[in-house]
């Protein structure tokens, strides 16, 4: 299956396993909790599913790679104990708690989260000491005399022998006792991913081109050549630094992140193109709506990878608006209720001081816990942001009081709400540009069904009820469009440019 079909298996399998009955009981005994067992090869996302999950269900995430643990460190440190039988001291060995389980009893601790995942990746790699150690964790979630506390599910991760030599093949004992979930890499279930983690639109349409290029493991005369979803993020993020800080991106740059040499030439050359496309094509002036007869005309005769790239160029910069004002509406709503506290207390001040440090140890609590997602993480320290500005204007304005604090806010809303207007309006223009340069090709098509795969886009546009794209929608049967388009697509060579 793919990430996403696994992410949902697993999803749904923790919830199940963290399901009580009346009486406060796992519905499914801890013992038949089974471990789950995710198989993939290296970099294909394993990891990030399981930050994702977290997030999702509001629990807590351990994660241990256990490459790196020694029968010692897995199971505890030796130790003698002195025992009374029936009158007479015996001296009898026990062992100290393992590393792993006290880490999770160390954030149960610092954080009050009860329920969480222990993921241990690599876990078909131990050592032949520490073999029968995991054998009995897999059985019995113990190491030594020490259990994984109640409400925290096991999850772990290996890569299939052809990838890994040190890799150990499981017995049917072993295999009887896990949940095996097999995945397969595949760019569509990682596309959803990318735009919810923003990946560089250069690589978003340089794979739409050619998915074959998304993942490859291959053995050469000159050792292992492999490009990985990991690499493609990974690189994504080094190209915003890159690009913000005026570096020049070369191909010795991005073959340290794909390293496939015939790849990593291939994506060097189209994203020289992709930088001359941002570069010509004037996107702030076709998204206000004022994109001269000059670019309009050239739009209108480039080949269709040209133009879809500056198709990929508009998407980027209107769902970006899009993800923004979504992102502030919610930090918006969320200091409301909080304002709304204060404002019934005779002491405001004290009040906001209040909020504040509650709000900081959720944060702190949930970075330690691993359960915010980059955008929540983001989004707290929002908040924490403004109940900071506001605990300084009530300082500094004692006699104004609340009302100079609501007036702040109601002008953040103001701003707010112009910037939705904005975006409302640039996603209005895109279409009126793509109907005006393109009225019989198949970049609406494209348009529509990217606007619909992206999550937040697709809300936004729901939310505000965007006349354009529903009459598109309908004009369009663009989930078949696409399968035709992406055949066209991938019979291209860009080398010809």
């Amino acid at each position: 299956m793919n990430i996403k079909d696994a992410k949902e298996q697993i999803k749904n399998a923790v919830t199940a396993y963290l399901t009580k009955d009346k009486f406060g009981r796992y519905v499914i005994p801890v013992q038949k909790q089974r471990p789950i067992f995710l198989l993939g090869a290296p970099g294909i996302g394993k990891t990030a599913i399981m930050e994702q999950i977290a997030s999702e269900l509001g629990i807590g995430l351990l994660s241990y790679s256990m490459t790196h643990h020694t029968r010692q460190s897995a199971l505890g440190l030796p130790l003698i104990e002195h025992v009374n039988y029936h009158g007479k001291e015996y001296a009898i060995s026990e062992y100290t708690m393992s590393e792993i389980i006290a880490s999770v009893y160390d954030l149960m601790e610092q954080t009050g989260i009860e329920n969480g995942i222990l993921f241990l990746d690599e876990i078909n790699c131990v050592s032949e000491t520490l073999a029968p150690v995991m054998l009995q964790f897999l059985q019995y979630k113990i190491f030594g005399k020490h259990a994984l506390p109640s409400g925290w599910v096991v999850v772990t991760a290996g890569n299939p022998p052809e990838y890994n030599h040190a890799v150990r093949e499981f017995d049917i004992a072993t295999w009887d006792r896990v949940k095996k979930i097999e995945i397969e890499p595949d760019f569509d279930a990682w596309k959803e991913f990318a735009y919810e983690t923003g990946i560089h639109s250069a690589i978003l349409t340089y794979l739409e081109i050619k998915k074959s290029n998304f993942y490859q493991i291959e053995t050469t005369v000159d050792g292992k050549s492999f490009v990985t979803a990991r690499g493609w993020d990974d690189l994504s993020q080094m190209l915003r630094m890159y690009e913000t800080n005026g570096i020049p991106v070369d191909e010795n740059l991005i073959s340290q992140y794909l390293q496939s040499r015939k790849i990593a030439q291939d994506f060097a050359v189209y994203y020289d193109l992709y930088k001359k496309y941002r570069n010509h094509y004037q996107i702030a002036e076709i998204l206000d709506g004022n994109a001269s007869d000059e670019i309009k005309t050239r739009a209108s005769r480039a080949k269709f990878d040209e133009r879809y790239a500056l198709l990929g160029l508009l998407l980027e910069s209107v769902m970006n608006d899009m993800k923004q004002s979504l992102e502030t509406e919610s930090v918006l709503t969320s200091v409301l209720h909080l304002l709304r506290q204060v404002k019934c207390c005779a002491d405001p001040m004290q009040k906001l001081e209040t909020l504040y440090q509650i709000e900081q140890q959720e944060y702190t609590n949930g970075m330690q816990a691993k359960r915010l997602s980059p955008e929540q993480q983001t989004q707290k320290l929002q908040i924490l942001q403004i109940l900071k500005q506001e605990k300084t204007f009530l300082e500094s304005h004692p006699d104004i009081g609340f009302p100079g604090v609501k007036s702040d806010f109601d002008s953040r809303v103001r701003s707010f709400q112009e910037q939705t207007v904005r975006t409302i309006r640039k996603t209005k223009n895109l279409f009126k540009f793509c109907d005006e340069v393109f009225p019989q090709g198949q970049e609406i098509a494209i348009l529509v069904t990217e606007l619909t795969i992206h999550p937040g886009s697709a809300y936004f546009i729901a939310e505000h009820k965007i006349q354009e794209y529903f009459e598109h929608d309908k004009e369009f049967l663009f989930h078949q469009r696409e399968l035709d388009m992406l055949q066209e697509i991938r019979e291209l060579d860009l080398d010809q440019n």
